[in-house]
């Protein structure tokens, strides 16, 4: 995933003489450490101990790797621009060999664990841990028939499950980013604490939340050497497919059932729920669409229909998805909510994929909600947000009208 504020990174001087009085140790470091540290203009210090190394550079994904400046007691340091708020993924570079920072707590993202650093969002407590009730986290295990092995999912219970014992739950299906997994809603996205809240708040009907593993393969299939296959070329995209297969059987013929036999669920389409960010918002589409009788509440974060492949076309409602959307008045009754978001800074040619898409169900009469999120990339702050947004509008009495938030 896409950290943002470095677009003009080498281009900019600093100064590490002195260093400002509000500099914070960040809240995502490990016990006791004191690096990184943020301070109240969005700015990021780091500081990693390598006193034999020649050379160190600071990697934020996916800007411009930088040289790190090193002290005579054999630190190395580096102050950042301003960022955006949110969680910024970072490695280090050490004579050429790339490692974690062992002051930070290690997300998994990009396909390997990595450091990342926390910049708060002025004025926004909606993703932090506040005084209000606290639902329960738990990783569930079960055996799929689909991959023949067994795979895991994180589920959250709002806060009253264990006290109202009779009481049954809407769900939402809720889908990690490419090169995450299961735990990513939950230790990067907080998405525990931003349902906490919004029920404490009384905006959001309380809900289970299901955070399953995106990566499917069916029993037998070996995945093919793609190195050196660029993303999007032919020989990805149909290891892609073949993997969105495994997981959407995987998800509507074991996970739903699953779900629905070990915890206390309204068990129809009503009040079953899918969202997920960039490659989950691609799996969502791809999974609700062909499943119309399983669900009825669709978001796509940053990803739906596959924006890559649409470029600059615009999508034909009358024919795709199989010509759900044919009848617009037909599709409001059954789709209770048709939700897209996009950060405003986020990559080009995704964001006018989203802007198309957004356009195309406008003109095509199609009822939905088009938010997006000012000054946020392909990053987990934009989908905090998205998820801040799109949970109060699930399971409520009727449909939410077509809006364009900002």
């Amino acid at each position: 995933m896409k950290a943002i504020g470095f677009v003009m990174l080498l281009a900019a001087s600093f100064c590490f003489a002195q260093e400002p009085s509000d500099f914070q140790p960040a809240t995502s470091n490990v016990l006791d450490s004191q690096y990184p540290k943020v301070d109240g203009n969005s700015r990021v210090q780091i500081r990693f101990r390598a006193p034999d190394a020649t050379r160190v550079k600071l990697n934020f994904w996916s800007g411009p790797k930088v040289d790190m400046e090193k002290a005579a007691d054999g630190y190395w340091t580096f102050t950042t621009p301003p960022m955006a708020p949110g969680l910024h993924y970072y490695t280090i570079i050490v004579d050429g060999a790339e490692v974690s920072d062992p002051a930070s707590t290690a997300y998994f993202g990009g396909s390997k664990w990595a450091s990342a650093v926390e910049v708060p969002e002025a004025g926004a407590n909606y993703y932090l841990p506040q005084e209000v009730p606290h639902g329960q986290v738990s990783e569930i295990w079960y055996h799929s028939s689909v991959t023949g092995t067994w795979r895991h999912a994180f589920v959250y219970l709002p806060p009253d499950y264990d006290a109202q014992t009779k009481a049954r739950y809407p769900v939402l299906y809720l889908q990690h980013g490419g090169g995450e997994d299961a735990s990513g809603w939950i230790r990067q996205g907080k998405a525990n604490f931003i349902l906490d809240n919004l029920i404490a708040s009384g905006s959001t009907k309380p809900m289970i939340i299901v955070m399953a593993n995106g990566y499917a393969s069916r029993a037998g299939y070996i995945v093919p050497d793609l190195t050196g296959k660029p993303f999007g070329s032919p020989e990805f995209m149909k290891v892609m497919q073949e993997r969105m297969g495994a997981f959407e059987d995987d998800m509507t013929q074991v996970l739903i059932p699953f779900i629905d036999k070990t915890f206390r669920t309204i068990p129809n389409r009503d009040h079953r729920a899918m969202a997920g960010l960039s490659m989950g918002g691609m799996q969502t589409f791809q999974v609700t669409f062909n499943h119309l009788d399983l669900f009825s509440y669709v978001g796509g974060f940053s990803g739906a229909a596959n924006v890559f492949a649409m470029g600059n076309n615009k999508l034909d409602t009358k024919t795709a998805f199989n010509g759900s959307m044919a009848d617009p008045a037909a599709f409001a009754k059954r789709v209770h909510l048709l939700w897209i978001g996009v950060g405003t800074n986020e990559p080009e040619r995704m964001k006018t994929g989203l802007e198309n898409l957004n356009a195309s169900l406008g003109e095509g009469k199609i009822q939905h909600v088009f938010y997006e999120s000012p000054g946020t990339d392909h990053e987990w702050q934009t989908w905090r947000r998205d998820l801040k947004d799109f949970a109060p509008r699930l399971f409520q009495a009727s449909a939410q009208p077509a809006t364009s938030a900002r």
